[in-house]
Formats: structure tokens, C-alpha cells, sequence
């Protein structure tokens, strides 16, 4: 990856969590990261732990962002969170979803969407 794609990548997954805050959503986690795959946000709503896929694409010229989270990474990222909460919830256990964030342009003008619960 480049310097720009990851520097990219990292504003996309601030905007993403700044939006969520405004929303009501509060931070738990940021870039969790084992083998089995990465998570770009770990939040909190009210009772719901939430696991959040963040995706940047400076336009919908080859489809929305939405559509690049297939089969696989949805898996990577259900593994990586069974692999949080073993490690960091032990049997405390609370309701879990996953959302996903998809932000459409760049840094001075983006169309942002957030999708609760969307791998359901």
C-alpha cells in the first residue's frame, strides 16, 4: 500500500468514528488486529458492543463501497471479533452487531453512510 492509501485510510476511519460519536455511538477500540483478520472500530451503543468495517472510495464509478465487503471479509472480520471478545470480554458477553461505514470523496467533501447491523 502506499503512504497516501494508508494515510487515506486512517482519516477515513477518524471521520468515521468522529460521525458515530455524533451519532451516540462511544469509542472502545480502534484497529484491533489478530491473524484472523482486523476490525476498524469497536464502539459502543448504549448496552451493544459494535464492531465497525470503515470503507473509503473517492467515487461509485466501480460500485458503492458497500458492495467490496464480500463473503471473506465479513468472515475475517466475525473472526476477528470472536477473537476480541474471547480475549478481552471473557464470559461477560454483551449483545454484538456489526455496522459498516462507507464515506464517498475525500477529505474536503464526502458523502458519508453508516449501515447498522449490516452484515445481517
Amino acid at each position: 500500500m502506499t503512504a497516501r492509501h494508508l494515510a487515506d485510510g486512517a482519516w477515513a476511519e477518524r471521520h468515521a468514528c468522529r460521525y458515530l460519536e455524533r451519532q451516540g455511538l462511544e469509542l472502545v477500540e480502534s484497529n484491533y488486529s489478530t491473524r484472523a483478520g482486523e476490525i476498524d472500530l469497536i464502539m459502543r451503543d448504549d448496552a451493544m458492543l459494535v464492531f465497525v468495517e470503515v470503507r473509503l472510495r473517492r467515487s461509485v464509478e466501480f460500485g458503492h463501497p458497500a458492495e467490496s465487503i464480500d463473503h471473506g471479509k465479513r468472515r475475517r472480520v466475525r473472526r476477528a471479533a470472536e477473537h476480541y471478545l474471547t480475549v478481552r470480554r471473557g464470559r461477560d458477553l454483551p449483545p454484538c452487531r456489526f455496522d459498516v461505514v462507507t464515506i464517498v470523496g475525500d477529505r474536503h467533501r464526502q458523502t458519508t453512510e453508516w449501515f447498522p447491523d449490516a452484515f445481517n
